[in-house]
């Protein structure tokens, strides 16, 4: 026979401490942080845009049937030594770089030193310089990058010799930058404050322990 069992349910702000850290560590269970990157995906698209990088991409298929783009970007972390994030693109001249990264991120000192050099690079080698980045590897820090420097003239002359190193370095630092960013962004999303407001907004409800009901 069918029977009526009433509990009292509470919102998160209305549970003790103790159980607020159980409904926390319930939702941390949730696994509900997919695509947590795609803000900094897309800042990163924008500094690469006025690098003068055009990302790889690659075809991704989607649980629905079809595919879409993601850039090529490969990312471990955050807690192991050799955890880092690397990327693939292609690497050309973009009048006035320097400046649009300051417009862009004013307060980066890194993207501006990045910026400069690689503008200077370019001018001793008559803005010539273009790059292929690639990785290899199972590795994806700034190391698994593979950067081919070359220089298109019509006098087949080389990249003046420091060329090939000044263009790896400045890479595999913005990729540096690109990790950093990857961290303070999950740091975020994963710290107390967000994981309680994240409850609050769906007003999930708990038993008096902090455990999930409904």
């Amino acid at each position: 026979m069918p029977e009526v069992i009433q509990t009292v349910v509470y919102t998160y702000d209305e549970l003790s401490h103790a159980a607020q850290e159980t409904a926390k560590d319930w939702y941390r269970s949730l696994g509900g942080h997919d695509g947590w990157w795609q803000s900094v995906y897309d800042d990163f698209a924008l500094i690469c845009d006025c690098l003068g990088i055009a990302p790889k991409t690659r075809s991704v298929k989607l649980h629905g049937g079809g595919t879409m783009s993601e850039p090529c970007i490969w990312f471990s972390g955050f807690w192991n030594q050799g955890d880092g994030a690397c990327f693939e693109g292609r690497w050309r001249y973009t009048r006035g770089g320097s400046l649009a990264i300051r417009a862009h991120a004013p307060q980066d000192e890194t993207l501006h030193e990045i910026a400069d050099r690689l503008q200077e690079v370019q001018q001793r080698n008559f803005y010539q310089l273009f790059a292929d980045i690639g990785h290899e590897g199972r590795y994806c820090d700034e190391y698994a990058m593979v950067i081919t420097v070359e220089r298109d003239n019509a006098h087949a002359q080389p990249p003046t010799d420091d060329a090939e190193d000044t263009v790896t370095l400045a890479m595999r630092d913005l990729a540096r930058w690109l990790y950093k960013q990857l961290e303070v962004e999950h740091d975020h999303i994963t710290s107390e404050s967000e994981i309680a407001a994240a409850i609050i907004a769906n007003e999930y409800t708990f038993t008096v322990s902090g455990r999930r009901f409904g």
